[in-house]
C-alpha cells in the first residue's frame, strides 16, 4: 500500500501529487470515517492563499456533501484558526488547505479531529487503507440527505476574539510585521493595531503566486532591514499558514523557535505555569536549550521532529510549553497547534511586562554554533542502511568530539535529506563537514 501521510498532513505539488480526484476521494473518506453516527455532520474548510487552494477546496467540499457531510466555508485563515474553531463550534473536523511554509507549486491537506488536535495515526491509517482499496462501496445519499455548503466569513470574528482574550496592551512597541502573502494577511495588521501598537506592514497582500518567496518565517531578510530602517521595537514574520513565527529583534537580530522557547518557558516557570518545569522540543533544537535549563532548574525533553510529536508528548505528560526552532510553538492552555500569533501575542506580553528589549531577553540562551544543510535527493528512502553514509557519518562524529552531534533525517513533505550538525566549534568548520556529509547523501541518493 502507498502512503498518503506525512508528518503534517498530505502533501504535494498541486494538480500532480495532490490532484482535485484526490482531494474528492479524501473528503468522501474522512467524512464517512470521521462522521459516524451523526446525520449530516460539519465539516469546516479553510485555506491559505495558495492558487491551487480554490480548486482543492471544490473538490474537498464536494467530496464531503457525497457522503452527507455539511461543511462551512472559512475562506483564507490560518492553520491555527480552523483548530480552534473545529472545536469551539463543535464540527466533526475542520481541513486545511496548505502546504505551510512549501514553495508555491506545492499544497498540502491538515485534518483536525473535532476536539482541535491532529488526526492521530491510527485514523491517518484507515483513511488510508480506504484510499487504496479499488473499490469505492461509500454511500451515497439521495434527495434531502445529501451534504450542503455555505460561505462562512463571521467564524473568523470568534478567533480573533480567543486571542484577544489573552492578549496584553501593545501600546509603545512599534513592529514590523510580514505576512508572507499568506493567510496572516487576513487578521496580522489589524489585530495587533487594535491591541495599541504602531504596525508597519511588509507582503501583506495575499498572493498565492508570491506565498513565503523571499519572506515570511522562511526568509527574513527584508524583516531585519525594516526592522532597523524605521528603528521598530520588533519584527514578526509568519509563514503561509501562519502557524509558526520567527521574530526579529530590535538590533535586527534573528530570534527563532528556541529563542522564543527559551523567553517563555522562564517567564512561565517564574509564574509557576510551566508545567512541571518541563519545556518539550525536537531533537533539532539547540543544546543551549539545555544548559540555559539546567541553569534554570528547568528540564528540557526531545522529541522527534514535527509539532505533531511534539504536541502527543505534551498531552501526555500533561505539560504546557513545546515547540520547534522553526517556530511552531504550542501553548496548551490556549491552542491544541502551533499558532504564529498567538506566539507572537505571549512574546510580547513578556517583552512589556519585563520592560526589556527582546535582544536582552534573548540574550540568556547561549547557543552551541550549529548548522544544518537541506540536500535535495532522488529518493529519500534508504539512506540510513547506505554503508557509505554510515562510514561518512561515523567519522565526522569523531572529529565533532563529545559534545558535538549529527542529526541526518528525511524531510516529511518535501524531496531533501537534512543533514544538521552541532558542536562548540567554529561555524566554518561545521559548514564544511556539514557539507561535505550532504554531498556524499546526494551521490548515494540521487
Amino acid at each position: 500500500m502507498g502512503k498518503l501521510f506525512g508528518t503534517d498532513g498530505i502533501r504535494g505539488v498541486a494538480n500532480r501529487d495532490l490532484t482535485p480526484e484526490l482531494a474528492y476521494r479524501i473528503g468522501r473518506i474522512a467524512a464517512w470515517l470521521l462522521g459516524g453516527n451523526h446525520e449530516q455532520p460539519l465539516f469546516l474548510i479553510g485555506r491559505d492563499t495558495r492558487l491551487s487552494g480554490s480548486m482543492l477546496e471544490g473538490s474537498l467540499t464536494a467530496g464531503i456533501n457525497s457522503v452527507g457531510g455539511q461543511v462551512r466555508l472559512l475562506g483564507i485563515v490560518s492553520t491555527p484558526a480552523v483548530a480552534y474553531l473545529t472545536k469551539h463550534l463543535q464540527a466533526v473536523a475542520g481541513v486545511v488547505i496548505s502546504a505551510s511554509h512549501n514553495p508555491i507549486e506545492d499544497n498540502g491537506l491538515k485534518i483536525f479531529y473535532g476536539n482541535g488536535f491532529k488526526l492521530p495515526d491510527a485514523l491517518e491509517e484507515e483513511i488510508e487503507k480506504y484510499y487504496f482499496q479499488e473499490s469505492d462501496d461509500l454511500p451515497r445519499p439521495l434527495g434531502s440527505k445529501l451534504g450542503q455548503t455555505f460561505k462562512d466569513g463571521d467564524a473568523l470574528e470568534e478567533y480573533i476574539a480567543h486571542l484577544k482574550a489573552c492578549s496584553p496592551s501593545l501600546q509603545g512597541l512599534d513592529l514590523v510585521i510580514d505576512c508572507a502573502h499568506g493567510a496572516a494577511c487576513r487578521v496580522a495588521g489589524e489585530l495587533l493595531e487594535n491591541l495599541g501598537a504602531k504596525v508597519k506592514m511588509l507582503h501583506d497582500e495575499p498572493d498565492g503566486s508570491r506565498i513565503n518567496v523571499n519572506c515570511g518565517a522562511t526568509d527574513i531578510t527584508d524583516l531585519q532591514k525594516e526592522v532597523l530602517n524605521s528603528n521598530a521595537s520588533i519584527g514578526l514574520a509568519f509563514d503561509g499558514d501562519a502557524d509558526r513565527l520567527i521574530a526579529v529583534d530590535e538590533k535586527g537580530n534573528e530570534v527563532d523557535g528556541d529563542a522564543i522557547m527559551a523567553i517563555c518557558a522562564v517567564d512561565m516557570a517564574k509564574k509557576g505555569l510551566l508545567k512541571k518545569n518541563t519545556l518539550v522540543a525536537t531533537v533539532m533544537s539547540n543544546g543551549g536549550l539545555d544548559i540555559l535549563a539546567e541553569k534554570q532548574g528547568l528540564k528540557v525533553i526531545r522529541t522527534k521532529v514535527g509539532d505533531r510529536y511534539v504536541l502527543e508528548k505534551m498531552v501526555e505528560g500533561g505539560y504546557t510549553l513545546g515547540g520547534e526552532q522553526s517556530g511552531h510553538i504550542i501553548f496548551a492552555e490556549y491552542a491544541t497547534t502551533g499558532d504564529g500569533l498567538l506566539t507572537a501575542l505571549q512574546l510580547l506580553k513578556i517583552v512589556q511586562e519585563n520592560q526589556q528589549t527582546l535582544s536582552e531577553l534573548s540574550s540568556h540562551l547561549d547557543r552551541l554554533p550549529q548548522v544544518l544543510v537541506n540536500q535535495k535527493v532522488g529518493t529519500r528512502e534508504g539512506w540510513s542502511d547506505n554503508p557509505h553514509i554510515k562510514e561518512a557519518i561515523q567519522k565526522i562524529e569523531q572529529d565533532l568530539g563529545e559534545y558535538g552531534r549529527i542529526l541526518v533525517r528525511p524531510s516529511g513533505t518535501e524531496a531533501k535529506i537534512r543533514v544538521m550538525l552541532e558542536a562548540p566549534l567554529d561555524k566554518e568548520t561545521l559548514n564544511q563537514y556539514a557539507h561535505s556529509l550532504a554531498e556524499i547523501i546526494a551521490k548515494e541518493q540521487s
